[in-house]
């Protein structure tokens, strides 16, 4: 999956730069040169990384805009870049990460890559994957039913079950990944119920390595869509 991000710049120079380490991370590059033609297109369009030159006319204002239009804009991660003299502390801008001009491809990989990675974490957390396979829930008195698992995130599922089984009284769940060797075992709580059998729940107690196990599955469908 490409990710996209928008450079707001004049140094074609370090645009290009950026253009090469970018493409190796998976991220396609638009480019804006004027400050405010970026913050329109911000405000009408999606872009999972904004990458301002310090540099420019016209960044200082540019960044109290971004902040007063946070509400309206697509929250994303700030990346800023300017020579060390003149670049503005990190904090008075809003940013999450930066690096020097000229460009040190050493630094600039590692911090567009902390980006990419945040940027990835965020979509993985509330990623849903869309199933239909059995799953075994076991109630605090140890009773057990098998219903059709509906989605499944890092948090928790969606579960059917269709035999009277007490929904609110689901303490434990159990199922395999589709595709998989491994088995999903977990403490449960009911975050929700309907009449027609499904609920939602959350894992309330989970293994480092099973949430590992998940969290790469997950992953895997995520990209391969």
């Amino acid at each position: 999956m490409t990710l996209s991000s928008l450079v707001v710049s004049r140094d074609w120079q370090e645009i290009s730069v950026l253009e090469c380490i970018l493409g190796a991370l998976q991220m396609d590059i638009a480019v804006e040169k004027e400050p405010q033609r970026a913050l329109r297109r911000l405000l009408k369009s999606k872009v999972d990384a904004l990458i301002v030159d310090c540099d420019l006319s016209g960044a200082g204002q540019f960044f109290r805009e971004l902040r007063r239009e946070a509400a309206r804009t697509n929250s994303v991660p700030l990346v800023i870049m300017g020579a060390p003299q003149r670049k503005p502390a990190i904090e008075d801008t809003g940013a999450l990460f930066a690096f020097d001009k000229p460009i040190s491809v050493e630094q600039a990989v590692r911090t567009l890559s902390a980006a990419r990675n945040m940027i990835l974490d965020g979509r993985l957390r509330y990623h849903r994957a869309v199933l239909d396979v059995p799953v075994t829930v076991t109630s605090r008195n140890r009773k057990r039913a098998t219903g059709q698992l509906i989605n499944l995130s890092q948090g928790g599922l969606q579960v059917r079950i269709d035999n009277g089984f007490d929904l609110n009284a689901v303490s434990a769940i159990s199922f395999e990944l589709p595709r998989s060797n491994s088995k999903i075992k977990a403490r449960a709580q009911v975050a929700w119920s309907d009449n027609r059998g499904n609920i939602g729940v959350r894992f309330s107690k989970i293994s480092p390595d099973t949430q590992s196990t998940l969290r790469l599955w997950l992953a895997q469908q995520y990209f391969a869509n």
